[in-house]
C-alpha cells in the first residue's frame, strides 16, 4: 500500500510539471514526458511512437535513456519499424505487454539491440483517444519486475500527457494560421494604401503633365523656361511609371487577359532581356516540353521578366549567369495542406534563377513590401518585387523565393493551367505508383517544415523512413544503422556541407547507394553551381507526392526493389 501510494505521489508530481512546462515544441514536450515516464517507471529507456489506425503506420516521436550518471537523459536512434514487435503485439492485442524474463523474448524474435541485455525487463502500453490506439509507449530495463501498478500508472500518465500533446498542436496550428492570417492582411492592407495613393497621386501628377504640356506647348516660351518645363515633364512621366507599379502591386491595375503559350512569350523578349542584362551576363533559356497554356495579360508577363531579369543582374558581381526556365507543375493535397495559399491543381511554372549574392531570411522576410531595397539610394526604388507579387496575385497565381547568402536566388512563378483546355483535354489518369517494397530511405534536410512533411510523404508511399536535419546527424544514422539503406534523398544546399560531398561520403561506406537529390534551385541552376554532376538523380521543388513517388520508383526500379 505504501510503494502504491508513492507511485501515486510521483505521478502527480510528474502531471503537475507536465502541466507547467514551458517548452515551445511538441517534440520538446514529447522527449520531457518520456524523461518523466522513465522515472515514474524508473527505467533505463524507453520511446514513444504515434500510431495511425487506417493506415497501420507507426511512427517514432522520441526515443531516451538514461546517461552514465543515471541521472539525465539523453536521445538514441529510434529503433526499424520492422523490429518493434513488441509495440506491434501491444496493439494486436490492445492492452499492455509486460516482458520480465529473458526467455520471454524468444515470443518476439526481432526486438531491436538496445533491449538484448541481461536485463531486459520491457513493458509496453498502448495509448487510446475515443476508442482508437493513437501511440504507444514502451520502457525497459527496470532493475526489479514490471507490475501491474506499473502499467496503471503510466497508462494514467500518458492518457494525461496524449490530452495536452493535442493541446498543444492545436495551439502550434492555431499560432501557425495567425501568422498567416497577420502577414497576409499586412500584404492586403499595404496593397490598399498603395493603391489609394497611387489612384490620387496619379491625379496630381495628370495635373502637373497637363500643365507642363501646355506650357510647352507655346512657341514664344523662353529657352530657359522651356528645360525647365521639359524637367518637370520627365519627372512626372517617371513618376506615373511608379503610380503604375503600385497599382500593379495593389492588383487595381486594369489587365487584358488573352490565352498565351508562355514559351512562346519568353521566346519573343530574350533579345530584350539580353540587352537589358548586358554583355557581361550569360542568359540560359530553358523551355518546358508540351507546356500546357494559361490565361494572362502578355504584357504584365513581360512586366514580371524586366523586373525578374534587373533584380539578378544587380545581384550578379563581374561575370554570371541568368536563367529563365518553364514547365507544367501539379499540386496535391499534401502539398496544399502544409502551404497556405496554395490550391490543388495544375500549373505552368516560370522560373527565373540568379548565381548572383543571393539574401538573408531577414532580406527575405522584406522582399514584396512596397519601397524596400537594399541597392544604393537612386539605384532603387523598391517596387520591383512588389509589382511582380501583385501581378501574379491578379491572376490567381503563385510566387516562391528561394535563396541564400552567397548562393544565387531562384524565384518561381506559378500560372494557373488554362480551364478550358482542362476541360476539354481526354486523358485517363489511371496510372498509379507501385507498390514499394520494404526499402529504407534516409532524408536530410536542414529545413524542419521540408523535413517533416518529406517524411510523411514517404511513410504513406509506404517507406521506412529515417531523418536527419544536418549532414553530420545523417553520417551518425548510417554508421549506427545495422539495417540496409536503399536510397538517400537530401537537400542540395545545406549547412556543413552540400548534398553531393553528403552522398560521396555515405557512398563510400555503403557503395551502390541510390542518391535523390532535392533543391528548390532549378536543375540546371544546381548543375551550373557546380554542385551536382550533369544525370544525376534530382527532383525540384516543390513536388507532390506522386511527383516523389514515380521519381523514386524510377531509382529504385534499377535495384529491383519495386
Amino acid at each position: 500500500a505504501e510503494v502504491e501510494i508513492l507511485h501515486n505521489e510521483q505521478r502527480l508530481r510528474s502531471l503537475v510539471e507536465l502541466l507547467q512546462y514551458t517548452g515551445s515544441s511538441v517534440q520538446a514536450f514529447l522527449d520531457f514526458a518520456l524523461e518523466k515516464s522513465l522515472e515514474l517507471t524508473q527505467s533505463k529507456l524507453g520511446c514513444i511512437c504515434f500510431y495511425q489506425e487506417d493506415s497501420k503506420q507507426l511512427t517514432p516521436k522520441t526515443c531516451k535513456k538514461r546517461a552514465e550518471d543515471g541521472q539525465s537523459f539523453e536521445s538514441f536512434q529510434c529503433p526499424a519499424m520492422d523490429a518493434m514487435n513488441v509495440w506491434k503485439e501491444a496493439i494486436r492485442q490492445r492492452m499492455p505487454i509486460i516482458i520480465n524474463q529473458l526467455n520471454e523474448l524468444q515470443t518476439f524474435p526481432n526486438i531491436f539491440c538496445e533491449l538484448q541485455e541481461e536485463n531486459c525487463r520491457f513493458m509496453s502500453v498502448p495509448v487510446f483517444n475515443t476508442g482508437h490506439i493513437v501511440a504507444v509507449v514502451g520502457v525497459a530495463h527496470k532493475q526489479i519486475n514490471y507490475t501491474d501498478t506499473d502499467v496503471l500508472q503510466l497508462t494514467l500518465l500518458m492518457d494525461a500527457v496524449w490530452k495536452m500533446t493535442e493541446k498543444k498542436y492545436a495551439e502550434e496550428e492555431r499560432e501557425r494560421l495567425q501568422s498567416q492570417l497577420l502577414q497576409a492582411q499586412k500584404m492586403e492592407a499595404i496593397g490598399r494604401l498603395a493603391g489609394g495613393i497611387a489612384h490620387d497621386f496619379n491625379n496630381m501628377l495628370g495635373v502637373i503633365l497637363g500643365h507642363a504640356e501646355l506650357a510647352l506647348s507655346q512657341s514664344d516660351i523662353p529657352t530657359t523656361f522651356r528645360e525647365n518645363f521639359e524637367e518637370i515633364e520627365k519627372a512626372a512621366r517617371r513618376s506615373a511609371a511608379l503610380t503604375r507599379q503600385l497599382l500593379a502591386f495593389a492588383r487595381k491595375q486594369p489587365i487584358s487577359l488573352k490565352v498565351l503559350d508562355l514559351n512562346d512569350l519568353v521566346e519573343s523578349m530574350l533579345k530584350m532581356l539580353r540587352r537589358l542584362i548586358g554583355e557581361d551576363l550569360n542568359l540560359a533559356w530553358i523551355p518546358g516540353p508540351n507546356l500546357w497554356k494559361i490565361k494572362a495579360d502578355p504584357s504584365q508577363i513581360d512586366q514580371i521578366l524586366a523586373n525578374l531579369c534587373v533584380n539578378a543582374r544587380d545581384a550578379i558581381t563581374g561575370i554570371g549567369q541568368v536563367t529563365i526556365e518553364t514547365d507544367n507543375v501539379t499540386f496535391d493535397a499534401t502539398y496544399c495542406a502544409n502551404h497556405a495559399g496554395v490550391m490543388p491543381g495544375q500549373y505552368v511554372l516560370l522560373a527565373v534563377s540568379d548565381n548572383g549574392c543571393g539574401m538573408d531570411q531577414k532580406t527575405l522576410a522584406c522582399i514584396f513590401e512596397p519601397f524596400f531595397t537594399t541597392k544604393s539610394v537612386g539605384h532603387g526604388t523598391g517596387l520591383g518585387l512588389p509589382t511582380v507579387y501583385g501581378i501574379v496575385k491578379q491572376h490567381q497565381g503563385i510566387i516562391n523565393v528561394y535563396s541564400e547568402p552567397g548562393k544565387g536566388t531562384t524565384i518561381k512563378i506559378y500560372f494557373p493551367r488554362l480551364a478550358e483546355e482542362i476541360e476539354g483535354e481526354k486523358r485517363s489518369n489511371t496510372a498509379a505508383v507501385a507498390q514499394p517494397s520494404a526499402a529504407t530511405v534516409l532524408l536530410v534536410e536542414d529545413e524542419a517544415a521540408i523535413l517533416n512533411l518529406g517524411k510523411i510523404m514517404l511513410e504513406k508511399l509506404g517507406y521506412t523512413v529515417l531523418v536527419a536535419n544536418t549532414p553530420h546527424k545523417a553520417l551518425e544514422l548510417v554508421n549506427a544503422s545495422s539495417n540496409s539503406i536503399h536510397l538517400l534523398i537530401t537537400d542540395v544546399v545545406m549547412p556543413e556541407m552540400n548534398g553531393q560531398d553528403l552522398a560521396n561520403q555515405i557512398k563510400a561506406k555503403k557503395p551502390g547507394l541510390k542518391c535523390l537529390f532535392m533543391s528548390g534551385y532549378t536543375a540546371n541552376v544546381i548543375a551550373n553551381h557546380g554542385i551536382l554532376e550533369q544525370g544525376v538523380y534530382f527532383i525540384q521543388k516543390p513536388f507532390s507526392m506522386k511527383e516523389l513517388g514515380l521519381c523514386i520508383q524510377e531509382i529504385l526500379q534499377l535495384t529491383n526493389l519495386v
